[in-house]
C-alpha cells in the first residue's frame, strides 16, 4: 500500500457488526491491517486496523489483558504476528527491527536501570549500548526535559517510581527518536509524578512534534492527555476516535443540557419540556437536566428569561471517557 496515496479500508467484525473505517494518509506513522496474535488457542489481538498519526498523542485503553502489550510487542519487533500487516515509519518490524529500535523510543510499565549507578550513568551506558557518541549534551538535555537535572548525580537505587519512569523516558529521549512508545507510563505512581509524566508527554507533542502511543487502564488520564483514544475489549478495537467523537457516536445526536433557575424550578422545567426538539426532561436536585436532539440552548435561555426567570446555570454535559469506556465495553460482552 502507497503512503503517498490516501486510501480507505473498511473491515466490519461478525460480533456486533462493528463497523470500522481506516484511512491511510501520508502523516501515518504506524499502520497496522488485519493483525492477529494468538498463542495456542488463545487470541490476544483479533484482526486489528489501526493507524496511528504523526504529532498525535494516541492512547490504547484496555484492561490488563486485552492487547495492548501485545500489539506494542509487535509494532518493536519483540514479537511476530500471527497474520496481518504492520509498518512503523514505514518499516516493518519483523524484518527491520534494529531500524525501528532507532528511531522509537520505548518504556515499559517496569523500567529497569542499574541502582548502584547515577541516573546520569545508567544513560551513558544505555547510549553507549545504542551506539551514541558523545552523547553527554544529549543526556544533559534529556534529563532537563523529564525534570530529573538535579537528581541525575544520585544513584538510582534511590529513586522513587515515578522519578524512575522519568528516566526511563530521558533514556529513550536521549537517541531523538521520531515516535515514543509508553506501555502504563503512569501506573503505581504518585499524584505529582503524574501530573509531571502527563505534562511531560503533552511537551514532547508540542514543543518536539513527537508521536507519542501510550497504553494504559487509567481513564482519566488517558482523557488528559490524548488527543485520540483506541478502546480494547479482549483482543479487538472496538472504536477509535477523540473523546468527543466516541462520545457523539454513543448519544446518536442528542445533547444533555443542564439548566438551573432561581426561581419556580418545576415551571421552568415545563416551559423547557414543549420546546422542539427537547425529548426529555428531568430534575437532579435543583438542577434541571434536558435530552435533546439538537443544541437548543440559546432557546432555552430566550425562553427561560422572556417569562421572568433569572438563570443562575446553562450548560452542556460533555461525556467523560470513563462513561463511553464502559458502555463500549459492556456492549461487546454482552
Amino acid at each position: 500500500m502507497d503512503d503517498s496515496v490516501a486510501n480507505v479500508s473498511k473491515s466490519t467484525e461478525a460480533k456486533g457488526t462493528a463497523t470500522t473505517e481506516v484511512v491511510d494518509l501520508p502523516d501515518n506513522v504506524i499502520r497496522i491491517d488485519r493483525l492477529t496474535k494468538r498463542y495456542g488457542d488463545v487470541t490476544a489481538v483479533d484482526r486489528l486496523d489501526l493507524r496511528v498519526r504523526k504529532g498525535e498523542v494516541f492512547g490504547l485503553l484496555g484492561p490488563n489483558g486485552a492487547g495492548k502489550t501485545t500489539t506494542i510487542l509487535t509494532l518493536l519487533g519483540l514479537i511476530e504476528p500471527t497474520s496481518g500487516s504492520v509498518r512503523v515509519l514505514g518499516m516493518n518490524p519483523a524484518k527491520d527491527a534494529i531500524k525501528i529500535k532507532q528511531r522509537v523510543g520505548y518504556v515499559p510499565d517496569s523500567v529497569g536501570f542499574y541502582p548502584s549507578m547515577t541516573g546520569r550513568e545508567n544513560l551513558r551506558y544505555t547510549a553507549r549500548l545504542n551506539g551514541l557518541k558523545d552523547a553527554e549534551d544529549r543526556i544533559a538535555d534529556a534529563l532537563e526535559q523529564v525534570g530529573l537535572t538535579e537528581a541525575a548525580d544520585r544513584r538510582a537505587g534511590g529513586y522513587s517510581r515515578g522519578m524512575l519512569q522519568r528516566l526511563g523516558i530521558a533514556d529513550a529521549l536521549v537517541k531523538n527518536p521520531q515516535v515514543m512508545i509508553l506501555d502504563e507510563p503512569t501506573i503505581a505512581i504518585d499524584p505529582e509524578g503524574v501530573k509531571l509524566v502527563l505534562n511531560l508527554i503533552r511537551r514532547l507533542r508540542d514543543e518536539r512534534g513527537m508521536t507519542v502511543l501510550l497504553s494504559s487502564h487509567l481513564l482519566y488520564q488517558v482523557q488528559e492527555v490524548c488527543d485520540r483514544v483506541g478502546i480494547f475489549v479482549r483482543g479487538r478495537l472496538v472504536a477509535v476516535g477523540s473523546v468527543e467523537e466516541l462520545a457523539q457516536r454513543l448519544a446518536q445526536g442528542r445533547t444533555v443540557t443542564e439548566i438551573a433557575v432561581a426561581d419556580d424550578v418545576d415551571l421552568a422545567a415545563r416551559r423547557i419540556a414543549k420546546l422542539d426538539s427537547v425529548q426529555q426532561v428531568d430534575r437532579e436536585g435543583d438542577l434541571i437536566v434536558a435530552v435533546c436532539t439538537a443544541d437548543v440552548r440559546g432557546k432555552i435561555a430566550e425562553t427561560l428569561v422572556g417569562a421572568g426567570h433569572t438563570l443562575l446555570h446553562l450548560r452542556q454535559r460533555s461525556s467523560h471517557l470513563d462513561e463511553i469506556y464502559h458502555r463500549y465495553f459492556h456492549e461487546q460482552v454482552n
